[in-house]
């Protein structure tokens, strides 16, 4: 069975002689481009796995994506990795939540800020730390990684 994944970016498909590009629409510097539709598609994953996964230093937030846009023959859905969307939900939270790395990572009882930064990048948290997060971040839509 194929798995589903909720996170989706919207994508504006722009087709030119040479081939096509497209740009996100919730995030506009996010852009790519492709010689076939097939090729475009996998290089806007690619982009929007990118885009949202940040330096682990970064305090830049990206905006959630937008469930109101409709798909069009030149507007496009395409999904986020779930453990990309898993990590970029944590960061989300917490820099709504105004908190530093150390203070989410001492909030969460981790020994060390390393451990935590793992969460906000490619990780696989166990159930016991996903539990931990939503006492945390009571809000954290974990929904949305898997549909």
């Amino acid at each position: 069975m194929k798995r589903k994944y909720s996170m989706h970016y919207h994508f504006k498909v722009h087709k030119e002689d040479d081939g096509f590009w497209a740009e996100c629409i919730e995030i506009p510097t996010c852009v790519t481009q492709g010689e076939s539709k097939e090729e475009l598609f996998q290089n806007m994953q690619e982009a929007i796995n990118l885009c949202l996964e940040e330096p682990v230093d970064s305090i830049y937030l990206a905006p959630l994506p937008k469930h109101t846009i409709k798909c069009t023959s030149s507007i496009v859905e395409i999904p986020v990795a779930p453990e990309i969307a898993f990590g970029f939900l944590v960061r989300y939270q917490r820099i709504r939540h105004k908190l530093t790395q150390q203070q989410a990572a001492e909030q969460l009882g981790m020994k060390n800020i390393f451990s935590y930064q793992r969460l906000e990048r490619r990780c696989n948290a166990t159930l016991e730390m996903i539990s931990k997060l939503l006492t945390l971040f009571p809000k954290l839509p974990i929904n949305q990684v898997f549909a």
